[in-house]
């Protein structure tokens, strides 16, 4: 099952307090994820903030059309770098 992401708060630089609909939540650092085209603008922090919470995707999305898969974000926050 795709794990529901519920709410996403920016903390600072790349950073996000994520929380899932099965109670995991915790905070991380995306800053070594920002490889590649597409996620190259997220490195500027004032856009990586930009981020909203797609109710259909259930995650993270950029006004770019970025984004992370939700089984990726709940793996960073279950098991922390």
């Amino acid at each position: 099952m795709t794990p529901r992401l519920v709410a996403a708060n920016f903390v600072q630089a790349h950073t996000v307090r994520l929380r899932f609909a099965d109670g995991t939540e915790g905070e991380i650092d995306q800053t070594n994820e920002l490889d590649g085209e597409m996620f190259f603008p997220l490195r500027d922090p004032e856009f990586f903030q930009q981020f909203r919470l797609d109710p259909e995707l259930h995650t993270l999305v950029w006004p770019n059309g970025a984004d992370f898969a939700p089984e990726f974000l709940y793996q960073q926050v279950k098991v922390p770098a």
